[in-house]
């Protein structure tokens, strides 16, 4: 009686336990398809068209230095080189994915004036710059037809890792546009535009939507949303030594090299550099620069 006793309770468990450890099994399955679906936000935060204006005020290579002493990552995009002499730009990024060609996606895409480029070219203004991620650095993101509407949304700027067509007609519609390179090759060939204002890498740099571009003849730096203000404040106070460097070093002509090394919060108050900068009155009081005053 008692073996037959132990036997009904261990087939009573098991009968317990296996719907148990079934439901137990189907939540994580449903957990783990939960968080296989999961995304982070698109942007990264916003910049006021008050910091925008300041930010395309400086260098793109004081930009790119700001970023580099916070120990952020690269934030240029190398394969982005201005059309024409003398453009420059700047704008909130609105963003532009491209996806190699296939049948499927061909089909898949919203068509006609709802395709994400579309979407993208209407969310476009004076103080945005429209971002287009390639996945070739020859392949063609557009020509002048569909960039006429870039040229009556009065755009801030255009920028891709990519390759424009019909470049006399782009120069003459007067937006900044930086690319790869030009091109005579057609786009939809090998791409199809897949999603507007998703984070995107542009040359193996990250831009997400409402981050700052600025681009100048060196290229074009994008300024994370959620530290422009900081990059703001390091960059200009970087310009305004650099200013002050050059003024005395042509009313006293000689080597640079006494002023250097040059890092943005690392400046030694009695250096050379930081005896000039305490002559016009810039120290550790009301400058980020110097070491110790770094606030980042």
């Amino acid at each position: 009686h008692r073996h037959q006793s132990s036997t009904m309770f261990t087939a009573a468990l098991r009968r317990t336990a296996v719907p148990a450890v079934r439901a137990v099994a189907g939540a994580s399955t449903r957990q783990t398809a939960l968080r296989s679906m999961a995304t982070g936000p698109a942007s990264g935060g916003e910049i006021s068209d008050d910091l925008l204006e300041k930010l395309g005020s400086l260098s793109t290579q004081a930009l790119v230095d700001g970023l580099w002493v916070m120990g952020w990552p690269s934030a240029q995009i190398d394969n982005a080189r201005p059309l024409a002499s003398g453009m420059k730009c700047v704008g909130r990024a609105v963003t532009l994915n491209f996806v190699p060609a296939r049948p499927d996606i061909a089909a898949d895409k919203p068509p006609g004036g709802n395709s994400p480029e579309y979407e993208a070219f209407e969310l476009c203004g004076p103080n945005e710059v429209l971002v287009m991620s390639s996945v070739g650095p020859h392949e063609s993101v557009g020509g002048d037809i569909k960039f006429l509407r870039l040229k009556q949304r009065n755009i801030g700027g255009l920028v891709t890792d990519g390759s424009v067509r019909d470049t006399d007609e782009i120069i003459d519609y007067g937006f900044p546009c930086f690319s790869h390179t030009t091109t005579a090759r057609q786009g939809p060939a090998a791409m199809q535009p897949w999603e507007c204002n998703g984070v995107i890498s542009v040359s193996g740099t990250v831009v997400r939507p409402g981050d700052a571009i600025v681009g100048d003849q060196d290229g074009v730096v994008v300024v994370p949303a959620k530290v422009a203000e900081m990059v703001y404040s390091i960059a200009h106070g970087r310009e305004e030594i650099e200013e002050i460097v050059k003024e005395e070093l042509t009313k006293n002509p000689g080597p640079p090299g006494k002023f250097y090394p040059f890092m943005s919060g690392k400046i030694k108050v009695d250096s050379p550099l930081g005896q000039l900068l305490a002559s016009k009155g810039i120290t550790p009081e009301n400058s980020n620069q110097f070491e110790g005053s770094a606030n980042w």
